[in-house]
């Protein structure tokens, strides 16, 4: 699938090199076919690393995407140059007028604050709102899932004992959902994370459905009644090393961090991880594009959705 990205976003040279079409907007314009917009909130600190991720999870399909980057204007991100921001993201501001097929929020590693006491808790509000009436369907990552499901239907989440740290099996509730087509019955998902959302806080809610569980990691996937949004709680889209990477850094800083569990082979850090989760990513990104965005969005999305 040719993903269209601005010219020169760093994600372009690593993405062609792994044989990704990228399209870049120069040659777009001389194709007369409606592509999908997809917007991205990117609430990571690392958003390179992020958009590189998110980008590859889109690309196997042969749709054409339109992507557009977004950040909070209420907080700016101290690790990602102020040039990369200026360059390839637009701000809430920009893109309140429009509408797109799919929006997808990432995730931030926020999650041991209140909501309320995120920075840009105000903004991402407005913006939650916002997908209701200008994104046909809406993808939410992790903390992301967390923020959204306590936003729309009141769903809390809980501190953890110990950070929910490595690669976790799963099995599908719903496995004859057009999410999970190809599927295997069992998948492994990679978690980070410090709080969690419950079985029984999310059954309360008529409009919600559990799609995948993990017996360590738990819930895993929901999807609101109409499909019009996705709530998943782990990072899918996280290449082999990202994982490694954010233990090493805790060691640096003299955390004494817990081994990512279900990761270092023989649980040996020296030892190269072996990502036994990107088909399934693959398939979540791709069955989430066809089923509930392409084949069900309008082709004039200049009115509201």
């Amino acid at each position: 699938m040719p993903v269209k990205i601005a010219d020169g976003l760093p994600a372009q040279t690593i993405l062609e090199d792994e044989h990704i079409f990228i399209m870049t907007e120069l040659r777009a314009l001389h194709q007369d076919i409606r592509p999908l917009k997809i917007g991205i909130l990117n609430l990571m600190p690392t958003k390179i690393a992020t958009e590189t991720q998110i980008l590859r999870c889109l690309s196997n399909t042969p749709l054409q995407i339109e992507i557009t980057l977004v950040q909070t204007s209420t907080y700016t991100s101290k690790n990602t140059s102020s040039e990369h921001l200026l360059t390839f993201y637009k701000t809430f501001d920009d893109i309140r007028d429009t509408n797109f097929d799919g929006f997808i929020i990432t995730g931030a590693p926020v999650e041991q604050m209140k909501f309320e006491d995120v920075e840009y808790w105000d903004e991402l509000c407005q913006i939650m709102e916002w997908t209701k009436t200008h994104s046909h369907s809406t993808f939410h990552i992790c903390w992301g899932a967390q923020a959204a499901l306590y936003y729309h239907y009141g769903v809390p989440k809980y501190a953890l004992d110990s950070k929910m740290f490595g690669v976790f099996k799963h099995t599908m509730l719903t496995p004859k959902s057009r999410l999970f087509r190809g599927f295997d019955t069992e998948f492994y998902v990679p978690h980070s994370r410090h709080t969690e959302v419950r079985t029984e806080d999310i059954e309360k809610i008529p409009q919600l459905k559990i799609m995948a569980m993990s017996e360590e990691a738990g819930v895993y996937a929901v999807c609101s009644e109409d499909s019009k949004q996705f709530f998943i709680t782990g990072h899918s889209e996280y290449d082999a090393e990202t994982l490694a990477s954010e233990y090493f850094r805790d060691v640096d800083r003299g955390l004494s961090p817990n081994l990512p569990i279900n990761y270092f082979p023989d649980d040996d850090p020296s030892k190269a991880p072996v990502m036994k989760w990107r088909s399934h990513a693959t398939l979540l990104y791709t069955n989430w594009l066809n089923y509930f965005v392409y084949q069900t969005t309008p082709f004039d999305i200049s009115t509201k959705i």
